[in-house]
């Protein structure tokens, strides 16, 4: 069996494109003396150039050897091969210079070293790149019938890659490129031309007979959100390229459809996984709310990142039922315990704790439903939302837990509802126990709403339509920050990773997205019109803000490790409260309290609450 020569770095398969190269080295010399004498050289000079031409190739050859040009595939010639082989160049001219004049050669004329690396660097390129346009048009007349004609829309800088990805696939064939910019029209990108602009794109697409567009501009753009807001729903077939962990999937396909995420303001979160694995891996994780969007989303994050045991704790039997069975068959040798429990009793979150000894706690259990909260209700976001943290804060701080991650929320920011008002209560709990159980790190996380979530608009709005509408908006202007069920874990996860006890975390969401535009894209993606599913404007509702904040008005924020995530931090510090006192103050509301007392009492422990209406 003929082994490829490792010390070398070449095998039999690359020996004909180096004696090829040795032979562009032989003529480049000869080159070099005709170009230094303009071509009429003299014979004297012949006889020297065919003496020292030995010495010239095998000097090239070292120099080419010492950059590894040997290992370059020509096919594939790029950028960084270009940089490589002009190293080995001067190394090799180098080497040859150092050469022939040790030799002592009478009479050599030394311009002719710099035109030989000149020459020999000419040479070189250019047959590589000869080789890779031949290759290319040979692949292009071999391409298999049945390809898909694809249009790709973005910049030119953002097509580049795209195209690149896509070269040599089997299953798509670029037709053009539709840009934003009207300075690119006509030009050309690796033998593409752009055909016109976003306005023009349906025309296109009609003009060449097709119906497959990539959409290539990063998502979370605003040429993205464009595209998706004028053409969804039009009969193109809207696709993106997938996101880098999605390629390692198996059977993950080169392009994927859009989806309702790439409306985002701003590219997916990534998480810091190798940093998060190693602090979780062989620990005992306790989630609660674990049958809820995100505590149920927090379990399978957990569960994947190699736990020793999972806890998930939840009221709802039937939450908490659908949540073991899905666990227990995808991680099958993970050990995993399910418990019904209310956060609102005290001494069955203590025997949990105590029988169990997680190390981490992740506190999702919440009411979160603003208008269900603010009428009604509002005492059960106050006993829940507060006393359930107070609880299970307390419980692991008595238990030793090593870090409470409490999940909160944009709305506790400068909040005008009760729930809101709930959830600034439930992070200052955490700052104050985190002064009072030192050996615990007690961190909050706030973000926006979660797209597909309970109670969210997007399962609402997706019923609507369903039922042929209308879609129900409560404001034309109303906005808000999004993200994912998978990005929300993912940040709770990593502020648990990386927060220092007491400090609130903060996603930077990206730019908000208008609710009334996220109920058009649905109803295009589900193929109607907006003739077929009218939009009704309702008026805000009971404790709803037309837009929400991420800072409250004595709040700065301090950037971390992590591009994303940043520490809101209150000017003069958190302020001090009494747990006792407020203990006592939510339990001495009594079931059905006054509303007005109610909300006077939350002003009071929130300052910033400002209830409208």
């Amino acid at each position: 069996m003929n082994a490829p020569r490792a010390g070398l770095g070449w095998s039999r398969a690359a020996l004909p494109f180096v004696l090829a190269d040795l032979a562009m080295a032989a003529l480049a010399w000869w080159g070099a003396f005709w170009l230094r004498f303009n071509f009429d050289m003299p014979s004297e000079y012949r006889a020297l150039a065919l003496q020292t031409l030995p010495w010239a190739m095998a000097c090239m050859a070292v120099g080419l050897a010492l950059a590894q040009v040997q290992r370059q595939a020509w096919r594939y010639i790029g950028l960084t091969d270009l940089r490589q082989l002009a190293r080995g160049v001067l190394l090799g001219t180098l080497a040859t210079t150092a050469c022939i004049l040790g030799l002592r050669y009478q009479g050599f004329a030394r311009s002719v070293f710099p035109l030989y690396g000149l020459v020999t660097l000419v040479l070189l390129t250019g047959a590589r790149a000869l080789w890779r346009t031949l290759a290319e048009r040979r692949a292009a007349r071999q391409q298999p019938a049945g390809q898909t004609p694809l249009l790709v829309v973005g910049t030119l800088e953002e097509a580049d890659q795209a195209l690149r990805t896509l070269k040599g696939s089997h299953g798509w064939h670029v037709v053009g490129i539709v840009s934003p910019l009207d300075a690119e029209l006509g030009r050309r990108l690796q033998n593409v031309a752009v055909l016109g602009g976003i306005e023009a794109l349906g025309q296109i697409a009609q003009a060449h007979g097709l119906r497959s567009v990539l959409l290539a501009s990063a998502p979370g753009s605003d040429l993205r959100r464009q595209v998706l807001l004028r053409w969804s729903g039009s009969g193109l077939n809207l696709l993106s390229m997938p996101v880098a962990d999605q390629w390692l999937n198996p059977g993950a396909t080169a392009l994927r459809q859009v989806q309702l995420e790439d409306l985002l303001g701003r590219p997916p979160v990534a998480l810091d996984a190798r940093g998060v694995s190693e602090w979780l891996s062989g620990q005992t994780v306790l989630v609660s709310g674990a049958g809820g969007s995100i505590g149920s989303e927090l379990c399978r994050q957990v569960a994947r990142l190699g736990v020793a045991r999972l806890v998930c704790v939840d009221m709802s039997e039937a939450a908490i039922y659908e949540l073991a069975q899905e666990l227990r068959s995808a991680h099958p040798h993970m050990h995993s315990l399910y418990y019904t429990a209310n956060v609102r009793e005290p001494a069955r979150l203590q025997a949990i704790m105590a029988e169990t000894r997680p190390a981490v706690v992740f506190h999702a259990a919440a009411y979160k439903h603003v208008p269900l909260m603010e009428q009604l209700n509002e005492v059960e976001a106050l006993h829940t939302n507060v006393l359930g943290t107070l609880n299970l804060a307390q419980a692991a701080g008595q238990c030793g837990v090593a870090r409470f991650v409490l999940v909160s929320t944009d709305k506790a920011v400068n909040p005008t509802n009760v729930m809101g008002a709930s959830k600034r209560l439930a992070e200052r709990v955490v700052q104050a126990l985190a002064l009072q159980h030192p050996q615990t790190e007690y961190v909050a996380v706030r973000f926006g709403n979660v797209l597909g979530s309970s109670g969210s608009v997007v399962p609402l709005f997706s019923a609507q339509i369903a039922r042929g509408g209308p879609v129900t908006v409560t404001h034309p202007q109303i906005v808000r920050y999004f993200m994912t069920i998978p990005e929300a874990a993912q940040l709770v996860v990593q502020a648990g990773w990386m927060g220092r006890s007491g400090q609130i975390y903060v996603l930077d969401m990206g730019e908000p997205v208008r609710i009334v535009e996220l109920a058009r894209l649905l109803i295009r993606l589900s193929g109607r019109s907006e003739a077929e599913v009218p939009i009704v404007f309702t008026g805000l509702r009971p404790g709803e803000k037309l837009y929400e904040e991420w800072l409250a008005d004595s709040e700065t924020s301090a950037a971390t490790e992590h591009p994303r995530l940043r520490v809101a931090r209150e000017q003069g510090g958190p302020q001090p409260l009494a747990l006792q006192a407020l203990a006592d103050w939510v339990q001495g509301l009594g079931p059905a309290p006054e509303p007005q007392w109610l909300r006077a009492g939350l002003r009071e422990r929130v300052p910033e609450y400002a209830p409208r209406g």
